[in-house]
């Protein structure tokens, strides 16, 4: 019996996609090819993996019992590709990255020159997502989320934590005054997130003890939007300072509230899929960034609190 690297990949895919469609679809390559590899395992197992219905595929119990080896094969495999291209000087390959806009913005593109002076065989692919999304799904390697996380099936690294501020522009503020206190915010145009719902409820507290749980007069999903239009003097916004600190710095926006805002840092983490190995590659730009965000001297230090902390365990917190 001789097992094939092809054979196992379209069996661990139709298990994480849920289907043959969908599994061709990944991996580029039509249903009948996919039907065929995924037999042929089968035959040299001398078993049934997968349980087929009109609807769905389920594992049987051999099924079961052959993921978790067929997942260590894969890792094994690339692993040893990784070090023996580490071991050459080198590391080559994609490497799919995920992150928010603006975080992609300001933080992530003004320190790739240095990764990529490091390791220029790695393909980097930048993707932008506002939203949580399936790192396997999507095909991407890491992803970078801030707040707290809620996914038990990846693992992390704190890379960092931000701090958020409510701002508005100058001119606004000139044209329709600068709100008290909390009550005051009612009479203002107020820029918030059209989802998740979460990210309106600033930390500047009523007279009554209770959170402010905005009204938003203009929405989006964008951070970067919200910034935008915050220096178009479209409203007061509550954002991250690693997008606002260098507009307060050079006077596009000023801080609103700031005896009254409760500042609470929110955790940057960089994550990736528990049945990964974390390769060489992914190993290699955590590293990077992690040390990158101790560094006092990089432009944005201030906007992003360094963390020091080792590859953990699943995820623990929701998000």
């Amino acid at each position: 019996m001789k097992l094939t690297l092809e054979e196992v990949t379209v069996f661990l895919t139709v298990v994480d996609t849920g289907s043959l469609t969908a599994a061709a679809e990944h991996l580029g390559q039509p249903v009948s090819t996919t039907s065929r590899l995924l037999a042929r395992l089968e035959d040299k197992l001398q078993t049934t993996l997968l349980r087929r219905t009109t609807r769905r595929l389920d594992l049987t119990d051999e099924g079961c019992n052959f993921v978790h080896d067929a997942r260590q094969i894969l890792e094994s495999v690339r692993v040893a590709e990784d070090r023996l291209m580490e071991r050459r000087g080198r590391l080559a390959g994609p490497l799919h990255i995920d992150a928010a806009s603006p975080f992609v913005l300001h933080v992530l593109v003004p320190l790739l020159p240095g990764y990529r002076a490091l390791h220029p065989g790695v393909d980097l692919v930048l993707n932008s997502n506002e939203g949580f999304i399936d790192l396997l799904e999507r095909r991407v390697d890491l992803a970078i989320r801030i707040g707290e996380l809620k996914d038990s099936t990846l693992h992390s690294r704190l890379l960092g934590q931000v701090r958020n501020r409510l701002v508005a522009s100058p001119d606004y503020l000139a044209r329709r005054g600068t709100p008290a206190d909390a009550e005051a915010l009612r009479a203002h145009e107020l820029l918030g997130f059209s989802q998740p719902e979460a990210l309106n409820l600033w930390p500047v507290q009523y007279a009554d003890g209770r959170p402010a749980r905005i009204q938003p007069t203009l929405l989006s999903s964008s951070g970067e939007t919200l910034r935008q239009m915050a220096i178009a003097g479209m409203g007061i916004t509550y954002l991250s300072d690693f997008m606002t600190a260098r507009d307060i710095a050079q006077g596009r926006l000023v801080e609103v509230l700031p005896q009254a805002t409760l500042h609470r840092p929110r955790p940057v983490h960089a994550v990736y899929h528990q049945q990964s190995a974390v390769s060489v590659r992914i190993a290699s730009m955590v590293g990077y960034l992690a040390e990158a965000m101790r560094a006092p001297e990089a432009e944005w230090a201030s906007y992003v609190a360094p963390a020091a902390s080792k590859i953990a365990g699943p995820m623990e917190d929701p998000r």
